[in-house]
């Protein structure tokens, strides 16, 4: 016989849960009393602001004063202006508020100071919430005090300072969703994936005036003027004169077919591959001695790491007495001077783009180390290079070279002489003494072509010859053969590309990385 269930009493559970009810209700109305308590506190008697008047929105700058203030750049505070008060006009790189403190980090080029605010009797929490809570990249002004650490600050360039805030503003706002983060734009290429997200190079590239911010870019371009500026200063103190060259002609300047076409009113003109033909003119018109900086020019479909459609060329030209090796030793001479300039002159911007992007030091002699075209081919065949006399060196059989020169005399850097005749311009000058050789050389960095020269020819009738051998029409070479019947100085000389100077002293791997805004095939923005 099965055992009954206990009878259960439905009325004492039901007065149970009527008290719990009743109880839950109570403390629900309590906390809301207390809630409303607080709120008619609040607004009764609000938190007094003690920093109002030190922080918030400039108004735009639209130049209707200039009360004088002076401004201190990031890269002056040291322990020299420590105890002092200062103003400083910077980027906002990050921010972040921690109970009672606010810190922001404020960048200005390549330098960085921690600010510190803590709340306290000149520092409302107002003022902390609105510090932190500005966008990043924003521009603002702040005013503070500059403390020496215990502890260099490792994360800044300024270590071993901070800048205590008493004041805070901002000039300009950034909007607060940004198409790249400038710590991942900066991110070191030897970190993990893991370590935080990379920006690929065309997402820089679409947002390039952000990602020239970067204390890399920033240190880059500055080595990009340090060059042109060592360039100018070496020739100039060579004797040589700085012109001005036309970049719309009438022909293409290097006779090819890799030449940008315009629309010049009831005719076409072209974009000047090279200023060779000008800086010839020059030496004609007894310059002697020639160089310019300019755009240079080149219509060729390459995507590479090493192409350009437009890049800025190094150009230099110059009589010479007796030989062209007058003018190559000036051109040795030269790249010792950038490499010793760019070492001596920039080695904080060296060691920032080494952190991102790390690579050996740039190594080379002095005087240059110089080679001759058989002694390079030599050297290729031996390393299972086949390779005719007359044949052109191909990318890999550069880098191949680069690689066996480093290894056998421990330079990055090398001049080859007397390349083949037959790979050379119309208006290169033979070799007397080889028929298939040419007075031409190449010069090498890290296994790559930095400059290709020669010595012209300078006389007219062999220049025609030449000029016909190559297919040129010479009714479009007129005015430039025209130039060398009056007389002309035997002369040589050579261009340079600015960018990839930069890129392969660097170990960059790119040249969009040393190109302000890069044009290739694919790019025309911004």
């Amino acid at each position: 016989m099965a055992e009954a269930n206990p009878t259960v009493d439905v009325a004492a559970e039901s007065k149970k849960a009527k008290k719990k009810a009743e109880k839950k209700a109570e403390k629900a109305k309590a906390k809301a009393d207390a809630q409303a308590a607080s709120g008619a506190a609040d607004q009764a008697a609000p938190e007094e602001d003690v920093s109002k008047g030190l922080y918030g929105d400039k108004p735009i700058i639209r130049s209707t004063e200039r009360p004088g203030r002076k401004f201190t750049r990031v890269e002056e505070l040291s322990e020299a202006l420590a105890d002092q008060t200062v103003l400083v006009r910077a980027r906002l790189h990050t921010s972040r508020l921690t109970g009672k403190y606010g810190f922001v980090v404020l960048r200005q080029q390549c330098c960085t100071v921690q600010g510190v605010m803590s709340k306290g009797d000149k520092i409302s929490k107002q003022m902390l919430k609105f510090a932190t809570s500005v966008p990043k990249e924003s521009i603002v002004d702040a005013i503070g005090v500059i403390r020496t650490v215990d502890k260099p600050v490792t994360s800044c360039t300024q270590q071993n300072v901070e800048l205590h805030v008493q004041e805070f503003f901002t000039v300009s706002k950034a909007e607060p969703r940004l198409p790249l983060q400038i710590d991942d734009a900066s991110r070191a290429e030897t970190e993990e994936d893991g370590a935080g997200p990379k920006v690929n190079q065309d997402t820089r590239l679409d947002n390039r005036i952000i990602d020239l911010r970067t204390t890399t870019n920033q240190a880059v371009f500055r080595m990009q003027a340090g060059v042109v500026h060592l360039f100018k200063e070496h020739l100039t103190k060579e004797r040589f004169v700085e012109i001005q060259t036309p970049h719309i002609i009438s022909a293409a300047s290097e006779g090819g077919a890799n030449v940008f076409t315009v629309s010049y009113f009831d005719r076409k003109a072209y974009l000047a591959q090279s200023p060779q033909l000008y800086k010839q003119m020059a030496i004609c018109g007894d310059f002697e001695r020639v160089f310019c900086v300019g755009p240079v020019f080149r219509a060729e479909d390459s995507n590479t790491h090493r192409h350009l459609t437009e890049f800025v060329g190094l150009d230099l030209e110059m009589a010479f007495n007796e030989h062209y090796h007058e003018a190559v030793d000036v051109i040795g001479n030269l790249f010792v001077t950038l490499f010793k300039g760019l070492r001596d002159r920039f080695g904080s911007e060296i060691e920032t783009v080494s952190k991102q992007f790390p690579c050996e030091p740039f190594q080379f002699l002095e005087p240059s180390l110089r080679m001759e075209w058989p002694e390079a081919l030599t050297l290729l065949r031996e390393n299972g290079v086949e390779m005719g006399e007359e044949e052109d060196l191909s990318t890999p059989n550069e880098k191949l070279l680069g690689r066996l020169v480093k290894e056998k005399y421990g330079t990055d850097f090398f001049i080859l002489d007397k390349f083949p005749l037959a790979v050379r311009p119309f208006y290169t000058m033979p070799d007397p003494s080889n028929p298939k050789s040419s007075n031409s050389y190449d010069m090498f960095m890290r296994g790559e072509e930095i400059l290709s020269g020669a010595q012209r020819i300078h006389d007219a009738a062999l220049l025609t010859e030449r000029a016909q051998l190559h297919g040129i029409e010479l009714e479009k070479i007129k005015g430039y053969i025209d130039a060398f019947r009056y007389g002309a100085p035997p002369h040589a000389g050579g261009g340079i590309g600015l960018e990839r100077v930069l890129m392969l002293y660097l170990g960059l791997k790119n040249i969009r990385k040393t190109s302000l805004f890069p044009r290739d095939p694919s790019r025309l923005t911004p």
